[in-house]
């Protein structure tokens, strides 16, 4: 693994324990620059992986918690007028931090979910015609829970597509589990963890992904597995471009952090799930997250795959 982001995960993995993998996915849409939405049963860590994720980094990190009467405005911010000199002001609405942490965010009404639209696709905010550039880098990390639906509204296609990765927790082992009660009998091992990385090397690293090289075969082979997803009768809509580009960045970001300068066939058959499965729309009606991870999977099986020196530049 690369060593700086080595540092990043051991921190981490100080207050998270057994999710490794998940860190990995985690600080791999964090290198392409993109977003992770967290869907998982309540108590299983997704909001202490954002805040120990912000403290392994000299990063800001604000957390807006949805709710249905939250406003836009509480988001992006607004102007306030000021009747000493005259004057509207503008106040910053907590997206303007680092690392935004969007806490149940199926719990905000579209109107409040929309207003993060412009910002993790463009990495800016306007308000009154104004617009503002945002800080970089910039990361959002959005929960929500799974089982509960009084009281939520679904994200649309249009944000979910937002997201780089849709991940989940998972299961937790018993071993991991007493090592979590040992860890958190006295204090929060939260609280200790110390920055070991700036914003200005994380810039330099997401350039540095950017770099990451991709053999032709390999572009050929990742756009015939986005295209089969428009194309399986199975599914109504399939991945966008903006997905393909997705699957594109995270398989330099993933390659990266394993400290290769090449990607290769196995970093997007393991980031294909979570890229994808989360942007397709099915045919005949809603068949679920399993389901859907089970049409990706059944692409890869079914889309040939080359055989080249996928280090050696054409």
């Amino acid at each position: 693994m690369n060593e700086e982001m080595r540092k990043i995960k051991s921190n981490i993995e100080k207050v998270i324990i057994g999710k490794g993998h998940v860190i990995d996915l985690v600080l791999t849409a964090m290198l392409s620059g993109g977003h992770v939405l967290l869907e998982d049963m309540p108590g299983t860590g997704k909001t202490m992986l954002a805040k120990a994720l912000a403290r392994s980094m000299e990063l800001t990190f604000s957390r807006v918690q949805m709710t249905p009467d939250l406003l836009p405005s509480d988001v992006t911010g607004l102007n306030i007028y000021n009747p000493k000199n005259s004057e509207f002001e503008f106040h910053a609405g907590p997206v303007f931090a680092n690392i935004l942490l969007a806490d149940e965010i199926n719990r905000a009404t579209p109107r409040t979910q929309s207003s993060l639209l412009e910002c993790m696709e463009e990495w800016q905010v306007t308000v009154d015609g104004v617009t503002r550039k945002l800080d970089t880098p910039f990361f959002v990390l959005a929960t929500e829970n799974p089982i509960e639906t009084a009281g939520t509204f679904p994200l649309p296609e249009a944000q979910t597509d937002r997201f780089l990765l849709k991940l989940s927790m998972g299961e937790i082992e018993a071993e991991q589990e007493k090592e979590i009660l040992r860890r958190y009998m006295l204090k929060s091992p939260l609280e200790e963890l110390a920055p070991v990385m700036n914003g200005k090397e994380l810039c330099r690293m997401q350039q540095e992904c950017k770099n990451v090289y991709i053999h032709e075969e390999l572009i050929n082979y990742l756009q015939q597995v986005c295209m089969a997803t428009r194309k399986k009768k199975e599914i109504r809509v399939g991945v966008s471009v903006r997905g393909t580009l997705a699957l594109m960045r995270s398989a330099q970001a993933y390659a990266y952090l394993q400290g290769r300068g090449y990607v290769v066939p196995e970093d997007i058959k393991e980031l294909a799930v979570p890229v994808m499965a989360h942007r397709i729309v099915p045919e005949g009606g809603y068949f679920g997250e399993d389901a859907a991870k089970e049409q990706i999977v059944s692409i890869l099986n079914e889309v040939a795959l080359p055989t080249e020196e996928w280090g050696k530049r054409a």
